[in-house]
């Protein structure tokens, strides 16, 4: 009568209601004004009412020419006849740490991509290496491709073979003077993304990165895989520690030189 609770009806016998007034409710309330049958059809479609609805083929298209008007090269986006469309997306590669890849294996050729053939099961032998900083990889998507996929592509072309949930796909942007950085998550569609920012990547752009250390699964990697991590962390803690230590003995230097210049100075 007071708080007005509902539950469905299988919950009914689990729920412990600490009543100000008991016996009010069931009094004043019969139980079926207030137990919801199971799967209530009416909550189901206050939940969909809820969701953003989907643009339209109309609206797709609308936005696509608005897009490929301000294209200053060919990599225009294309619609199809079943509403999905295709186009071009860069991501930019900011890796710190080295990857791991198979040992004395070619490049793959064009031949390779087109037979997908996965020369990195030719071998066990793996090294690792560090990609160039800030590469720039461009890539042929569709709409319906996730960033999960976009991420295992990405590794597949560069014969990576560390988990995938090593890395996470940013989205970074520029206000008011900063760069600021979003994670993506698995699901979103990255080439819808870059059709509602437009062709300028000062806009958005794409970055690969390494994930977030308390989001990794790390049950995940095997025990080599592990000792590599430990292995990199310590190389990385070293030379940190060599940089603050050469940061203040810069310091030092120039504090002690302008006491000594001060001390032959009257007053």
């Amino acid at each position: 009568a007071d708080c007005r609770y509902t539950c469905h009806q299988e919950c009914r016998s689990l729920i412990q209601l600490d009543c100000r007034r008991p016996g009010q409710c069931q009094s004043q309330l019969s139980p079926e004004s207030t137990l919801l049958p199971p799967r209530s059809q009416n909550a189901t479609q206050t939940v969909e009412e809820e969701k953003p609805e989907p643009p339209t083929i109309q609206e797709i298209k609308q936005k696509i020419e608005k897009y490929n008007a301000k294209v200053t090269n060919c990599l225009l986006m294309k619609l199809n006849d079943d509403g999905t469309y295709t186009g071009f997306i860069k991501v930019h590669l900011k890796l710190r740490r080295p990857v791991t890849v198979p040992a004395g294996i070619r490049p793959p050729s064009i031949y390779d991509a087109l037979k997908e053939v996965n020369l990195a099961e030719m071998t066990d032998k793996r090294t690792s290496f560090y990609l160039p900083l800030d590469a720039i990889k461009q890539l042929h998507i569709s709409s319906t491709t996730t960033v999960s996929e976009v991420i295992q592509g990405l590794l597949k072309k560069f014969m990576v073979v560390d988990n995938p949930q090593k890395f996470a796909l940013f989205k970074e942007m520029r206000k008011d003077g900063q760069v600021l950085f979003q994670k993506l998550p698995l699901t979103e569609y990255p080439l819808y993304l870059r059709l509602l920012a437009g062709p300028d990547t000062d806009v958005l752009s794409f970055v690969l990165k390494e994930n977030e250390t308390g989001e990794v699964e790390w049950d995940a990697f095997s025990i080599p895989e592990l000792q590599n991590f430990l292995m990199i962390l310590d190389k990385e803690e070293k030379d940190k520690i060599q940089q603050v230590h050469r940061k203040y003995e810069r310091f030092k230097q120039r504090l002690q030189q302008t006491l000594k210049e001060a001390r032959g100075k009257p007053g």
